[in-house]
């Protein structure tokens, strides 16, 4: 048996390190099940959280690397990813991670932002204008700087982030065409104070509602629209309950794979090393898929029945400038992280 299973070497958190043993031994009943791994061979199963779809690129990079992952440590490591929520919702899931139920949870930056206000920081308003802006922020300075701030809460990120794409603001009866069109609008928003307070900022009537609920919240007229980038409303298929979607570009959001600390800690160096190179090739990989599918998605939903237009995000930021909202998240991150995040998107305050 390797090291890492020994219950006289596991970790001095004698019930933490009984959890994981306890999971890890249940991975060597599997190993019969596994072609090509010897009955001696000790395997680790661990299990992903995700809250969008199967069909999301986001989730199918996961698969993928999880299947590479598989191969490449000749079946020592197995993860298994649990997409549309099953395991629960971003809320839910995030609590089972920092408790150690579940491994990991890939989730966005407006959920991370509920725990650790900075690693919500990519998602100001009409911070970055295109994505070499983003890609040169989020994998240089202002990256690292939310990175380091998941050790607060005992979780790890691993590899880069996933691309969850610009913000669009869709609407089931009228085009927005000016901040005013947004006054009263019921818009569904995630459990997020940045996203509250934006559409608070701009008069709207920010709700929270599950993704999962989404589609029947619309249909129902419990909202009267939503906000999120095209992949997703393509995967949730919002297309069939939203007539209209404006390119407002009003938020860039990515999701980001964190690990339990103390169980990523628990794997062998080498399987560790494996994983976390193949979620970082896999995540590269994914933003090329997303940009990709954002180009011809525009098409598909116009052919589903979706009008678009594109507004000016200038009168947007004045709106929001006046509100105070820019100054309110300047105190709430700090100077040196608001310093990092104008150091890309320019002056904002």
């Amino acid at each position: 048996m390797n090291k890492h299973l020994d219950p006289r070497t596991d970790t001095p958190e004698r019930s933490a390190g009984r959890r994981t043993l306890l999971r890890q031994l249940g991975g060597l009943a599997a190993t019969a099940c596994l072609p090509g791994i010897a009955p001696a061979q000790t395997v680790t199963r661990m299990k992903i959280a995700i809250s969008i779809p199967e069909s999301h690129p986001t989730t199918v990079a996961l698969k993928a690397a999880c299947a590479q992952i598989l191969k490449e440590s000749a079946g020592r490591l197995a993860i298994d990813v649990y997409p549309n929520g099953q395991l629960g919702s971003d809320t839910d899931t995030v609590s089972q991670v920092r408790a150690g139920a579940i491994d990991f949870v890939c989730t966005a930056g407006t959920i991370w932002g509920n725990l650790v206000p900075v690693t919500s920081i990519n998602t100001v308003a009409f911070a970055f204008p295109d994505y070499p802006t983003v890609w040169k922020a989020m994998d240089g300075d202002l990256g690292g700087h939310i990175r380091t701030a998941f050790d607060k809460i005992n979780l790890v990120p691993v590899g880069k982030v996933f691309d969850h794409g610009f913000r669009q603001v869709t609407h089931g009866a009228k085009p927005i065409t000016s901040p005013q069109d947004l006054a009263g609008m019921k818009i569904r928003v995630p459990a997020s104070p940045m996203l509250t307070s934006l559409f608070k900022g701009l008069d709207a009537s920010p709700a929270t509602v599950p993704i999962g609920e989404l589609y029947t919240a619309l249909q129902t007229k419990v909202v009267d629209g939503q906000e999120n980038a095209l992949p997703t409303i393509d995967a949730t298929k919002l297309y069939e309950v939203q007539k209209y979607c404006t390119y407002t570009s009003h938020m860039w959001d990515c999701f980001t794979l964190v690990a339990n600390k103390r169980t990523w800690s628990a794997l062998p160096d080498d399987l560790r090393a494996t994983a976390a190179r193949i979620l970082e090739s896999h995540a590269t990989e994914q933003r090329a898929a997303h940009d990709a599918l954002n180009t011809s998605l525009e098409a598909k939903l116009k052919a589903a029945g979706m009008q678009f237009n594109k507004v000016d995000p200038k009168p947007f930021r004045e709106m929001l400038q006046k509100a105070g909202y820019y100054t309110e998240w300047q105190k709430k991150f700090g100077p040196e992280a608001w310093a990092l995040l104008e150091k890309y998107s320019g002056k904002l305050v």
